[in-house]
């Protein structure tokens, strides 16, 4: 089971430009009568990192090939710095894709493939020598300039086919699955890497990814796609900490799902009838009396004890079930008496003050605050 918790990169500071700089208005692609995107609209700022997050099938790439260009929309416009770009061709489009296979020229050198683009411009000699050396540089590549692609790690590759796309300067950026080529550990530290030249550089990106965790990380603003619309949209903070519906909540991590109807509505505290006990949560929209609720609540956010809490909400008990140890956490499974089974995450700090190390079988005590349930549209 995935757990991911929101983005704790200390991103440097980058300065945001116009806010419709980049405008997706009222898009639609078909595929005979098959609807890949379904009336997407959004606006990206300039020097704005966005991610477009979704599992296989939902639009993602879709979207992101219409802006390239190689894709036509089936109807609705896309807009760049004020350019409708309809009626352009793509190699008109000041606009350059990275794709998720790198797409280098195995017989060509490093610095051959980064200037390729330049010299199909007709660009002079002497100014495609002096942007791809600094691209090389922005990239930390230039002591690998006369290798062949084939001499390059993956984590290398991937760099130089992002300084062949920065070096033309496109006003946009697109990336397509940018990570999906390299492995867990390389993808980690190349994360960090790409995200502080993107953020270095300055450049508008698009980036389209499967990757709840790479999202989170490299992205401003991140928008949940699901069967070609946009489910949610936000920055990663927002997205993880307040979904807005139960496809958000389960497709960004892990979360605990309760349903029940609404007991109580008093001020900006939902009171929710569930089976096994009372849950109260904070909730500033008025709700009609007996309308039925979900509540989201984040394994990070309950607690486990041998000891019943003291609040009466909130709080239910049960028999420890499955145990996951993932060395920073450990994650337990507990069985309440309505049968539901409900994921704790519990660090190895506060693993260390339960007095006992929690182990199959046991019974245990679980409970949360007022501010860790989030209650999800039906």
């Amino acid at each position: 089971m995935i757990n991911v918790t929101p983005s704790k990169i200390q991103k440097p500071i980058s300065v945001k430009g116009d806010p419709n700089f980049i405008q997706i208005i009222n898009v639609v692609k078909k595929f005979g009568t098959s609807t890949a995107v379904d009336h997407v609209s959004l606006n990206i700022a300039k020097n704005e990192v966005f991610a477009l997050l979704g599992s296989s099938g939902c639009g993602k790439s879709t979207l992101l090939r219409m802006m390239a260009g190689l894709e036509t929309p089936t109807s609705g416009r896309i807009v760049i710095d004020g350019v409708d770009l309809a009626s352009m061709p793509p190699y008109h489009r000041p606009v350059n894709m990275m794709f998720q296979s790198y797409a280098l020229f195995p017989h060509m050198s490093v610095e051959a493939n980064v200037a390729y683009g330049l010299k199909q411009e007709k660009t002079p000699k002497q100014e495609i020598r002096e942007r791809v050396q600094v691209a090389l540089e922005l990239v930390q590549m230039q002591d690998y300039a006369k290798r062949a692609p084939h001499q390059l790690s993956g984590g290398q590759q991937q760099r130089v086919a992002l300084a062949r796309s920065l070096v033309k300067r496109p006003k946009l950026l697109l990336l397509d699955e940018p990570m999906s080529a390299l492995d867990k550990k390389i993808r980690q530290k190349t994360q960090f890497e790409l995200g502080n030249i993107l953020y270095k550089v300055g450049v508008t990106c698009m980036m389209v990814t499967h990757d709840q965790e790479e999202a989170m990380t490299m992205a401003d603003r991140i928008a949940v796609m699901s069967a070609g619309k946009i489910a949610q949209i936000g920055t990663p903070n927002d997205v993880y900490e307040f979904p807005n519906s139960r496809f958000s909540a389960e497709f960004i991590g892990s979360t605990n799902m309760f349903e029940g109807r609404l007991a109580d509505d008093d001020s900006d505290l939902v009171l929710c009838d569930y089976l096994d006990a009372p849950l109260q949560t904070r909730h500033p929209n008025n709700l009609p009396k007996d309308a039925l609720l979900t509540l989201s609540v984040r394994p990070e956010r309950i607690r486990l004890s041998y000891q019943k809490p003291e609040s009466a909400s909130n709080c239910t008990r049960g028999k420890l079930e499955q145990i996951a140890y993932m060395g920073s956490y450990t994650l337990y499974y507990v069985r309440c008496p309505s049968g539901k089974m409900i994921e704790v995450n519990v660090s190895r700090h506060a693993l260390g003050q339960l007095g006992q190390i929690p182990d199959y079988d046991d019974e245990v005590w679980l409970g949360w605050d007022l501010d860790s349930g989030v209650v999800l549209a039906k």
